[in-house]
């Protein structure tokens, strides 16, 4: 008598005890590639046999290194176009012979960057996966077996991604969409030597990352200011973090002027990894919609975040302990807009109140400690 097969409603479902190589494509910025390290998880959790492989932005890499279900990390430099025709088409070509290699059974492309759909024609796996983009033409639409309708724009991105192993049959449980990004014993020990500078051990301090990559999206310093203030005379530490850019830098340097008493800073000294276990041995992280608070997510800290212009629903914290804070005034928003007007200054966020941050951040310690809030 043959075996009895589990019943699956998609017809196409993908069978997974027939792949051993699946190759995970995210073209993106550094937030975006961790929103989408469920994707490993979820996959690994279902089809433990497979080896998965990520392909990503070097300056990315850093994000998901040392996960648990990822066999290997492929990067693309976008410092290649700097080294002029022959020498870009020479990274290029040992790229895709480091790919070929593997012998992908299944691609999965998570953003609508063109070179998905080359390399899946150039890879050829038998199975893959890629976004249904509206006016793309029969190349790109071609070029996958599956393609993923993206149709909820108020859905969060790390279900977005996790859609992509839906559409293959793919059913994440609950307790397996979490995100996932390991320090590392290298990055955690210097960590813990720079907090010692500071007289800090972990788990006694809040961090702290005022600013994003776009500065649309960033509380007035001001206001920052005026917040790290009340946390010191609550006696609690703060460390400041920002990127090493020239804008995060001055931002930072603006914050700690207006301060009586300066905050412990780590700015611009911090790789990915170290940025990582400096979260993870906060006991709260304070932020804008950025990389850093997506980071915070992934290491279990709990995270009051501001959001202006973006929206929250889609790149809220994800999976942890959390307050978001909105304009409650403004209708337009999540406008997606540089600033109001194109101004670079967001109204729906310059008008949240010191009050209300404060109130969160008491608020989120106490239920953190266990205690009701007062």
């Amino acid at each position: 008598m043959p075996a009895m097969e589990t019943f699956n409603p998609l017809r196409d479902a993908v069978p997974l005890g027939e792949i051993s190589r699946v190759l995970v494509i995210k073209l993106r910025h550094h937030g975006d590639v961790l929103v989408s390290s469920p994707v490993f998880s979820v996959l690994k959790a279902h089809a433990p046999q497979v080896e998965i492989d990520a392909l990503v932005y070097a300056d990315t890499a850093e994000m998901l290194t040392l996960h648990p279900a990822i066999a290997e990390v492929h990067t693309i430099d976008r410092k290649w176009k700097q080294l002029g025709v022959a020498g870009q088409v020479k990274a290029e070509l040992a790229l895709y012979g480091a790919l070929k290699a593997r012998g992908y059974d299944l691609i999965i492309h998570l953003t609508e960057h063109w070179r998905g759909a080359w390399l899946v024609r150039l890879l050829k796996p038998r199975w893959s996966v890629g976004p249904a983009i509206g006016g793309r033409n029969r190349y790109w639409q071609e070029s996958f077996s599956h393609l993923q309708v993206l149709h909820n724009p108020l859905r969060h991105m790390a279900e977005t991604n996790l859609d992509a192993l839906r559409r293959i049959g793919i059913q994440p449980g609950l307790d397996e969409r979490t995100y996932t990004l390991v320090p590392g014993e290298a990055a955690e020990a210097k960590l813990r030597a720079r907090l010692a500078d500071f007289g800090l051990q972990g788990n006694d301090f809040i961090h702290i990352h005022p600013a994003s990559r776009w500065f649309f999206k960033c509380w007035p310093a001001a206001s920052m200011a005026a917040l790290i203030e009340r946390l010191q005379a609550a006696g609690h530490a703060v460390v400041l973090t920002a990127a090493p850019s020239k804008d995060e830098q001055t931002m930072l340097a603006d914050i700690q002027a207006r301060l009586k008493q300066p905050a412990f800073s780590l700015s611009g000294e911090l790789s990915l990894k170290e940025l990582a276990a400096l979260t993870q041995a906060a006991r709260l992280f304070v932020g804008v919609d950025s990389a850093p608070m997506h980071i915070a997510a992934a290491v279990g800290t709990p995270v009051v975040v501001l959001f202006g212009p973006s929206g929250d629903k889609q790149w809220g914290p994800w999976g942890v302990a959390s307050r978001v804070l909105v304009s409650g005034s403004h209708a337009c928003r999540p406008c997606g807009e540089d600033g109001c007007g194109g101004g670079k200054v967001s109204e729906c966020l310059t008008t949240i109140s010191v009050d209300r941050v404060a109130g969160a951040v008491h608020e989120l310690l106490q239920e953190r400690s266990g205690q009701a809030p007062t």
